[in-house]
């Protein structure tokens, strides 16, 4: 619908509810968007035409909560706005199925975990189908084969799917549903694996031998952005090491259990206590190893005894000292979080040897108690050990202290091993508009403090696999260095299932054969593709070649601002090495949701709120208001308030147009001729009042759209709500006598002119308010606007107001008129609350206290005024000051302290009440 036709209606024959309110809008509408496809893509070809989102896919593991529905509402927000400004909106939803999460809980519904030794089982059938939140140990776990686990995977992920899309649904967010990909179909697999190749090709992405964070309990390698650091307990234990003749060196370490791993002791080069030492070798206790000891600028002076021990590895310093110090590599800890099985042969002294064996095959917490009681019996422990809290590194998802393990891993460059990459990447972080803008300091030092390649791979199942294999050698081993690459035609593939071309099944695992790549890739590896996924990166024909070309670069990413280290700068790499460009022009960060005692909501702390309940209870406008209400980039508390308020207005808006749209249905009974009729013309606006009205219309439009444009919606929020309350509020109350056509007290009825101008500004101004609210409440938008322009399609894609629109039907009008028409009127009821008399109890007289230039402006809509406040005799004025003077002198004389000091107060004020005289109240009508 164009701006023309939107105001150009006559509602006043379109049938009208007897009842309004927001029960039941959703299921309404929400049916009568699904079969008019109003948000569907509708295959724009031209760039310049489309705005294309970048959607987050959640991760589908079963468990919604009200934080769900915050930045979700954000995005459709602009997704909204951007539609009615003309744009064919690309909008499309994802679902990320694949990594541990979603591992993690097919182990606990279906009480199963994998063994990659058994074969698939084509009739399996699950010991369990959900358990009711209860958590199956490992132990009590039935083992299948890897197909098997991901068949079990696919399905409870579909299953969890239908709740996310009922709940998108119901929230009413304007998605394009036929554009829904999943992160572990055939398309994004295809995407993740040729992307790979081709960084592959070009050398961004290698492999190699290397110690590596290591969680122990999901057996698979974990990357520098996924890391979280958490106090954990231990002990400090003060052990000496030996120089030839005896002398003893103490250090402190939390980690006893890995001396048989010791490969130096470190201290500051600026530390006078260990310089002269430098350079000289000591014995490790129990193992009788020698170590030098050497100087590293990563050393702490001030933690512990100063000197620690590095062992290969306890901890990502050690690593660094070790790559630095070019130390020999002294593993102990296998991928299973034990202590290898055999004796080290850098372990030489045969009392060593017994101890080490003592420990083989053990968990680090018993080998620990072994090697304490060890020192303590040898007398290389001084003291006891002595309770401490650190602060150790554990993978976000995890429950276990990472290890640091060695072993094959694929990498994929990030500017962490290459400053010139890095400088690249911190430059196309500047290129992004970040909203808000303080967020951009969080990108660049993530960038800057990179220190290693992003690591890809994962030792785990449900995930999109490498599309590789190796040749066997004749002694049985893979030759990692001369990986076996499919042609990309032929793409996906799992190297598992599949045959590298040349070769026959029968030749797999055999020497002078193949294997394939088991390992899988990390599900931020695909999830870092999702603008090339949905947007059809190098998909065969000419359609998806079209859809690419309008809607690449993306226009959007929306998202959360944890994730900014992950999601946000994977996707920026990804891009930098594929496309040469950003992803997309803008990134707007949502905060967090805090409960009501302003803690964030997280399953853990079991205080999140299920969203079918807020939804239920107060509906989905609501919902959508108290989430964009919120700012970017801040936490926002979650408030049953704020939604009360929410559908206030929604219910509000319902009521207001009601009752515009039913003025003039009885005419006849008013005796104003047709010709009176609104035509939501904006040249019949002509009353200064009302065209006061549309000024500030025009100001409230423009003010929003900026906003909106810079993707500040709570802020557009706030504008468009402060006005339509003081238009039902003040303008509707000031205005409906006038638009009623009634006489006034002196049986005066207004000019055909006076009460067009009234009904058609009501109409005008309903209308503005209709497709303002649009975005962030679109049942009981959707709802008015079938009453106002029925049979003529969905305000959701109607034209967004033009505040020129309002402009011009206020000529020489101030929209201040309108502001300083409703404080005359407050002034006025105030007369009446203050006495406790009913508002219908007509004014004989009254003086208003007011300046000059706001007299002016009252003087020229004095007659709607009147009628509103029921004033039947005469409205004189006085200057505001003298007005107050009269109220304090008043108060005063009554000894009134109080009321003088208010009296004083309201002279700041533009009107007020300086004498007044009320008629009788109105006789009670007699009770039935």
């Amino acid at each position: 619908m164009t701006e023309s036709q939107a105001n150009t209606i006559n509602a006043n024959l379109t049938p009208l509810p007897d009842k309004v309110g927001v029960d039941g809008l959703e299921d309404k509408w929400r049916g009568v968007w699904d079969e008019s496809g109003v948000y569907k893509f509708r295959n724009t070809r031209d760039r310049k035409a489309v705005y294309s989102i970048d959607t987050p896919p959640p991760t589908v593991s079963g468990h919604l909560h009200v934080g769900h529905v915050f930045s979700y509402t954000h995005t459709d927000v602009i997704a909204r706005f951007k539609r009615m400004n003309g744009f064919d909106v690309f909008y499309p939803m994802g679902w990320d199925d694949n990594g541990l999460p979603t591992e993690r809980r097919v182990q606990n519904y279906y009480g199963v975990r994998v063994d990659t030794s058994l074969r698939y089982d084509p009739d399996f059938v699950p010991p369990f189908e959900g358990t009711d939140g209860k958590k199956i140990d490992a132990k009590d776990q039935v083992p299948i084969s890897r197909k098997n686990f991901i068949e079990l995977c696919e399905k409870l992920t579909a299953q969890d799917e239908k709740q996310f899309e009922a709940l998108w649904r119901s929230l009413g967010l304007s998605i394009d549903w036929s554009q829904t990909y999943h992160t572990i179909g055939e398309h994004p697999q295809r995407v993740a694996q040729k992307a790979f190749l081709r960084n592959l090709a070009r050398g961004e992405a290698y492999q190699k031998d290397a110690p590596g964070l290591w969680d122990v309990t999901f057996q698979t390698a974990v990357a520098q952005a996924e890391l979280e650091s958490r106090e954990y307990p231990g002990f400090y234990h003060r052990v000496a090491f030996r120089f030839e003749d005896g002398t003893p060196i103490y250090i402190e370490t939390t980690r006893p259990e890995l001396l048989a791993a010791c490969g130096a002791l470190i201290a500051h080069p600026d530390d006078d206590r260990y310089k002269r030492y430098f350079g000289q070798y000591v014995y490790s206790p129990l193992f009788h190893v020698k170590v030098p000891i050497l100087a590293h600028k990563a050393a702490e002076m001030d933690k512990g005894a100063g000197i620690a021990m590095c062992c290969t590895f306890g901890d990502v310093t050690d690593v660094e000292w070790w790559r630095d110090l070019n130390l020999p590599l002294r593993s102990i800890i296998q991928r299973n979080g034990r202590i290898v099985m055999d004796t080290p042969d850098w372990i030489e002294d045969g009392k060593g040897r017994e101890i080490f064996q003592e420990t083989a095959g053990k968990t680090t917490f018993s080998a620990r108690k072994i090697i304490v009681d060890a020192l303590r019996e040898s007398g290389d422990l001084d003291g006891e050990p002595t309770p401490t809290k650190r602060m150790t590194n554990f993978y976000e998802k995890g429950d276990k202290p990472l290890e640091i393990v060695t072993s094959r891993q694929w990498y994929l460059k990030n500017g962490g091993t290459d400053q010139k990459l890095n400088a690249e990447l911190i430059e196309r972080g500047r290129e992004l508009n970040f909203h808000p803008d303080f967020m951009r300091v969080r990108y660049e030092n993530w960038v800057h403090g990179l220190n290693g390649d992003w690591l890809i791979s994962r030792q785990r199942f449900f995930g999109v696999p490498f599309p590789l294999w190796y040749p066997v050698k004749e002694d049985g081993t893979a030759d990692y260095d001369h990986p076996i690459v499919p042609s990309e035609d032929i793409l996906p593939i799992d190297p598992t299932d599949d045959v590298p071309e040349g070769y026959s099944e029968d030749q797999r695992d055999v020497p002078g054969g193949f294997t394939a790549e088991r390992d899988i890739m990390d599900t931020w590896a695909t999830s870092s593709l999702t603008p090339q996924i949905v947007t059809r990166w190098e998909e065969p024909g000419e359609e998806s070649q079209a859809i690419f070309n309008a809607t690449f670069p993306m226009d959007l990413r929306p998202q959360g601002q944890d994730i900014i280290r992950t999601w946000l700068f994977s996707t920026v790499d990804r891009a930098h090495l594929e496309n040469r460009c950003l992803p997309w022009a803008n990134a707007t960060l949502s905060g967090w949701i805090l409960d009501p005692d302003h803690k964030k909501m997280s399953k853990s702390k079991g205080n999140v709120v299920v969203p079918d309940k807020p939804i239920k209870q107060f509906g989905a406008d609501a919902v959508r208001y108290w989430a964009a209400a919120a700012r970017l980039g801040l936490d926002a508390t979650y408030d049953e308030g704020q939604m009360k308020i929410g559908r206030r207005l929604a219910i509000k808006l319902l009521n207001a147009t009601k009752f515009a749209l039913a003025i003039g249905r009885e005419d006849e009974n008013h005796h104003v001729a047709a010709s009176a009729t609104a035509s939501w013309n904006p040249a019949d606006v002509t009353e200064p009042l009302d065209r006061a009205a549309m000024a500030k219309m025009a100001l409230v439009v423009s003010e929003a759209t900026e906003n909106l444009n810079n993707y500040e919606h709570s802020k557009a929020l706030e504008v468009i709500e402060n006005y339509f309350w003081q238009f039902c509020d003040d303008y509707i109350e000031l205005v409906k006598n006038r638009a009623y056509g009634t006489a006034d007290s002196t049986g005066n009825a207004p000019s055909e002119k006076a009460v067009k101008s009234a009904r058609t500004a009501l109409g005008l101004g309903l209308d503005a308010f209709t497709r303002l609210l649009a975005p962030y409440l679109p049942y009981a938008t959707e709802e008015v606007w079938s009453w106002m322009h029925e049979g003529e399609g969905s305000v959701h894609r109607a034209a967004w107001p033009k505040a020129e629109t309002y402009a011009s039907a206020a000529f020489k009008a101030s929209p201040e008129l309108l502001t300083h028409a409703g404080e005359a009127l407050a002034a006025l009821r105030g007369i009446k609350s203050k006495a406790k008399v009913s508002m219908k109890t007509p004014i004989l007289s009254v003086k208003l206290g007011v300046s000059d230039d706001v007299r002016n402006s009252i003087e020229s809509a004095l007659g709607d005024i009147a009628e509103a406040g029921r004033v039947v005799g005469r409205i004189s004025f006085v200057g505001a000051a003298a007005a107050a003077k009269v109220i304090k002198e008043t108060a005063e004389a009554a000894k009134d302290a109080a009321a003088a000091a208010k009296a004083e107060a309201e002279a700041a004020i533009d009107v007020i009440v300086a004498d007044s005289e009320l008629g009788e109240p109105p006789a009670k009508k007699p009770k039935n």
